[in-house]
């Protein structure tokens, strides 16, 4: 696995705004314009399966996949009216009725999946609308509800829909394994909670965002087991960090997007892409930060 777990490893930092203020500070163009950097240029003839590529992030990945060259198929529950109007340029499969917290819906995905793919991006997620605490000298907020299907769509989902690609032979395209791409988000750092979620004065409003956090943090123990066992078949998974985007799941966030640095999610997807690129068996497992290239902590 390389040395991406080496006892100090170059870490990006907790702090979003210090992290895009650094960024500003040093010059740091590989954070601040992907496109001196970015060449999808490897993507020409290649098929990638993105889950939720109907919208947001997930959109603009099947896009810049089409537009490089390559083969787009969007599972997803439903289309829409951009993804259709993606769809009649040609290019792209759309497979709808997948629900990633259905077991028996991934029986369809398969078989409409006509042909091994060279890339899984499991892109689909949720993000609860109402911020989440338990109330610390105010009322509180929790929806335990909310939070399993959270669990279920960004944690378990995608073990779901690898473990069916996986079982079926659609991730070796020709005698070559394929890579699963898994978008996770920093909110699945332990270590990183101390500094986004630092605790509040009592009384004071506190957006522990429960659900949230608990998911990315189950979805990113997953990968790196997934990342174990898919070992010997030499596919390698790969964690990454969207960065922030200005997106529906972002939407209620909408008052720090410039301060944190929150980008069109046509930038995201091309850091997603930048990274993809990059991934191999020597970073098999590892979390990364798309901003900036730097590793997230556990």
């Amino acid at each position: 696995m390389g040395n991406i777990f080496s006892p100090e490893p170059k870490e990006s930092i907790a702090d979003q705004v210090k992290r895009f203020a650094n960024a500003k500070a040093t010059n740091d163009t590989r954070y601040l314009d992907i496109t001196t950097v970015y060449d999808g240029s490897y993507l020409k003839g290649k098929r990638v399966l993105v889950t939720g590529g109907e919208q947001n992030v997930g959109l603009e990945l099947v896009k810049e996949i089409v537009k490089q060259g390559g083969y787009a198929i969007s599972a997803s529950r439903t289309s829409t009216p951009e993804l259709d109007a993606e769809i009649a340029k040609g290019s792209i499969q759309l497979i709808t009725g997948i629900d990633v917290t259905k077991d028996e819906v991934m029986q369809k995905m398969v078989d409409e999946l006509t042909e091994p793919i060279d890339i899984l991006i499991n892109n689909a997620g949720y993000f609860y609308g109402p911020a989440e605490s338990v109330g610390v000298g105010r009322e509180g907020h929790l929806n335990f509800k909310q939070e399993m299907l959270m669990i279920d769509i960004c944690a378990v989902g995608v073990l779901r829909v690898t473990s069916a690609l996986y079982t079926a032979g659609k991730l070796v395209r020709a005698g070559t394994p394929g890579k699963v791409i898994i978008i996770t988000s920093q909110a699945g750092s332990c270590k990183w909670r101390f500094t986004q979620n630092a605790a509040p004065e009592f009384g004071a409003e506190f957006h522990g965002n429960y659900g949230h956090h608990m998911s990315r943090a189950a979805c990113n123990i997953m990968a790196v087991i997934l990342s174990q066992e898919l070992t010997p078949a030499k596919i390698p998974v790969q964690l990454l960090h969207p960065g922030f985007n200005r997106t529906s799941m972002t939407q209620k966030y909408s008052h720090i997007w410039d301060i944190e640095g929150a980008e069109h999610p046509s930038v995201g997807a091309k850091r997603i892409l930048y990274e993809t690129k990059l991934s191999d068996m020597s970073r098999t497992g590892s979390f990364i930060n798309t901003e900036d290239g730097l590793t997230i902590p556990w």
